[in-house]
């Protein structure tokens, strides 16, 4: 896998460049023009120009390194989903982990919406994190999601977020820069102080001037050519990786067919976060645009990943390369080093009691997600013995609520609420913070409960494990079941 990386590097270094003379060259234009020297490309303009280009991405550079992935979950209104909310979510993402030689398990998000899309975030590996929409969940198969989240591990474990992530930054400083010039200019040129206040008083030589209107015209064209050149190869890349992670190629060629059928458009996106996502959802909304501008997605045309994707014989590079050249009649993919190895990676059956074309029961996966997203908002999960189990908002200000069906009066989890030790007392804190708490499960259902640090614990109706440990404290809480030794 190395070799994919290294390649991986060579390609990104030499975008870096292409963008970053584009950025440079610009800010040098604009600079002529806004401060213009007594000769052309004399002045301090240039040199103004280009420190404010490079600083101006630098800063950009830094957000999106420090907190990229948590600006792009927020404005996806992600939700992050632990092991008891969701296991088997939870297991395929712990698979592939394993599968991809990833050191650090990512963090698993939940984003609220009914198409089907998923994206990945990792520009630092210890902060790497998988995104599915719960329309994904709740409409796919176990062998479909799991190629789905084979080709979101694949782009991190290939850097490929890190340094898609970091093109974007430049393609956008050349955009933003192009297009405060273009506004200054057309603004400024219905008067004549405003124009020589623009400029420091001077002019700009009049083909100087149409030279950086041109070029900040063409810039943030070329740049997108750049940026969708090396965007679109990773995509390949990453089919090719998840199928040799999976060896199940069938399960992404069905999920990416459904994703591109699928008549519900995502609605939580914008231009910046819409890249990461396994399919363009641009695709769905200008279908007439794209075939005019071949070059206006980021996304190779999902068509061709499918017919590769079936195309395929084995689970190895070599099938994938076989297939690529065959379909795209392009020869160069995947590093020569790495087509070397001809040892042969057979395909897999599918998963015992799943095909790629059963459609899942999504009542229930419906109402199971929903009780996920209110556990990520902080509700409280109540199981009354007349069967009803209430859903209280974290913000009802009360500490008990009645029962709607039976009109018994519920205790809403308090710090000690079912919760008891089981040694010493807590006065004794040195010994009392290695002994384990416990709580009695009383419903199959979702339930809630505090733990004695006042942090409240979820647990899903799928959840059977014997501890559960506390996000607050990082206590573990045994879980004893009703008619059982556990």
């Amino acid at each position: 896998m190395w070799e994919l990386i290294e390649n991986n590097k060579r390609r990104s270094v030499r975008l870096f460049v292409c963008l970053f003379v584009v950025l440079v060259v610009l800010g040098a234009l604009i600079g002529e023009v806004v401060l213009p020297g007594a000769r052309p490309f004399t002045g301090p303009g240039i040199w103004l120009g280009i420190g404010v280009a490079v600083v101006f991405a630098s800063i950009l550079g830094a957000v999106a390194y420090w907190a990229g992935d948590d600006i792009v979950m927020s404005v996806s209104k992600a939700i992050l989903v632990t092991k008891e909310q969701h296991p088997q979510l939870y297991n395929i993402v712990e698979e592939m982990q394993i599968a991809a030689g990833l050191g650090r398990m990512p963090e698993i998000y939940l984003v609220v919406d009914d198409a089907m899309n998923a994206f990945a975030t990792g520009i630092r590996p210890e902060k790497a994190a998988i995104a599915v929409t719960d329309g994904m969940v709740e409409r796919l198969s176990r062998d479909e999601l799991q190629g789905v989240v084979a080709h979101e591990m694949s782009h991190i474990v290939n850097r490929d977020v890190l340094f898609m992530s970091f093109a974007g930054v430049l393609l956008g400083s050349i955009t933003m820069l192009s297009e405060g010039f273009l506004r200054g200019m057309f603004y400024s040129s219905g008067s004549g102080s405003r124009r020589g206040k623009l400029s420091g008083g001077g002019r700009s030589h009049p083909a100087i001037l149409l030279i950086a209107i041109v070029f900040a015209v063409l810039a943030p064209i070329l740049a997108r050519i750049f940026y969708f050149a090396i965007s679109r190869r990773r995509e390949y890349l990453a089919d090719a990786t998840a199928v040799r992670l999976t060896r199940y190629p069938m399960g992404l060629a069905s999920a990416l067919e459904k994703i591109n059928g699928d008549p519900v458009d995502l609605e939580i996106y914008n231009r910046f976060t819409a890249p990461l996502f396994i399919v363009d959802p641009y695709v769905g909304l200008h279908q007439s645009q794209r075939s005019i501008i071949p070059t206006g997605s980021t996304h190779p045309p999902v068509e061709e990943r499918i017919s590769i994707l079936r195309a395929l014989s084995g689970a190895g590079f070599r099938d994938y390369q076989s297939a690529y050249v065959k379909i795209r009649k392009e020869a160069e993919l995947i590093p020569e080093r790495m087509l070397r190895d001809k040892t042969a990676v057979p395909l897999r059956e599918a998963t015992a009691g799943e095909t790629a074309g059963v459609e899942p029961i999504r009542k229930q996966k419906h109402r199971e997600l929903g009780d996920i997203v209110m556990a990520g908002a902080g509700f409280l999960f109540l199981p009354c013995v007349c069967g009803l189990k209430m859903k209280v908002p974290p913000t009802l200000g009360a500490s008990s609520v009645p029962c709607p069906r039976c009109g018994r009066l519920l205790i809403l989890p308090s710090v000690t609420a079912g919760i008891t030790h089981t040694g010493p007392e807590p006065a004794q804190k040195s010994v009392a913070d290695a002994a384990p708490l416990s709580y009695e499960r009383k419903s199959d259902g979702w339930e809630s409960f505090a733990c004695d640090c006042g942090h409240p614990v979820q647990l899903s109706p799928l959840f059977r494990s014997r501890f559960i440990r506390c996000r607050g404290c990082e206590k573990d809480i045994e879980i004893r079941y009703p008619g059982t030794t556990r």
